[in-house]
């Protein structure tokens, strides 16, 4: 068995908001943890904060170069890989400017850019698979490996056809249904992996103040960390699961 000081994490999108604070707690918890980050000075800057079991690692989920790179290093240095936690997300392209309201009626179905569609989707959902696949083979020799996909209740279908529902008229085609299809994957790869060690989640930090909203969030990034680290965390052997705030089981 391998003991606390050995178990090894990846984090993605890790040098801010949800994925910084995961990273926080995993160091925290005897973790070494890898920091993902697209920019390498942000992803330096994050490790300084986090103490010396945090390694900053160059990490854009959309380019298959560095996502192998980085399973290299750690199959190099570690030889195994005990979590994934696929954190890194955008909510747009990036190219336009306003509130999160101007943002998301631009993401509307019958107005929605299919460019910035696929911008989003390519990190979101393609970039989430993508470092998955790359990683199995290491986590297939931890001894208690885990998946944890950090979605949205945004992205529950069950839930945006609920009339009482008050978030379901935000419900865009960019954002929105990039995490129902991050759900299936996470659904598909349970399905896939059931009976093996390995353990697939996925968790909505609920409402949360980060970049992705334009920080009009209405939970602090600490609130909103505390179901992802306590999915991040557990070892229970759960699978399959989607969960939001206070551990309630959302439907897919």
């Amino acid at each position: 068995m391998q003991s606390e000081q050995n178990k090894i994490a990846l984090v993605t999108g890790a040098n801010t908001g949800v994925g910084f604070q995961l990273a926080k707690a995993l160091v925290e918890n005897n973790y070494i943890v890898y920091v993902g980050a697209r920019n390498p000075e942000k992803g330096n800057e994050a490790v300084r904060k986090l103490g010396e079991n945090a390694i900053a690692i160059e990490l854009d989920v959309t380019k298959n170069s560095t996502i192998q790179l980085v399973a290299e290093q750690i199959g190099k240095e570690h030889g195994h890989l005990d979590l994934l936690v696929n954190n890194a997300g955008i909510s747009n392209a990036g190219t336009r400017k306003g509130t999160m309201e101007e943002i998301l009626a631009a993401q509307m179905p019958s107005v929605a850019s299919i460019s910035e569609m696929k911008k989003v989707w390519d990190t979101n959902v393609f970039g989430a698979l993508a470092v998955t696949q790359a990683f199995l083979p290491l986590l297939y020799k931890a001894s208690a490996p885990r998946i944890v996909n950090v979605s949205s209740g945004l992205g529950s279908l069950t839930m945006n056809q609920n009339p009482s529902n008050p978030y379901r008229k935000s419900f865009d085609v960019v954002y929105g249904a990039s995490k129902s299809a991050m759900n299936a994957v996470t659904v598909s790869l349970a399905n896939e992996l059931e009976g093996t060690k390995i353990k697939v989640n996925a968790v909505s930090p609920g409402f949360t103040a980060t970049a992705l909203n334009n920080f009009q969030g209405t939970d602090s990034v600490e609130e909103g960390s505390k179901e992802p680290i306590r999915v991040a965390l557990d070892e229970s052997g759960v699978t399959g699961q989607f969960t939001g705030p206070n551990q309630e089981v959302y439907p897919w």
